[in-house]
């Protein structure tokens, strides 16, 4: 069971940091470490496929956080 925990927790976080890179909107390795971009830290609405990806990384990170705190439970 543990190494099952172990093997979806791999995928999850993997899959959850492919997720937060696409959404660096194309800014290049700078946009990744804080580098500025061209809107001068203006926020805009999200639409579409940005949108859409919003919301998948919410859901992985909450899956993963649920399924961090189950492997500590089952582990403990």
């Amino acid at each position: 069971m543990e190494n099952f925990l172990d093997i979806a927790m791999i995928i999850l976080s993997t899959a959850l940091v492919f997720s937060i890179i696409l959404q660096s909107k194309g800014a290049g390795l700078g946009g990744l470490v804080g580098g500025g971009g061209d809107t001068g830290g203006v926020f805009s609405a999200r639409r579409g496929v940005e949108k859409t990806l919003f919301r998948i990384t919410i859901i992985l990170s909450v899956l993963f956080f649920l399924l961090a705190i189950y492997t500590v439970y089952v582990s403990g």
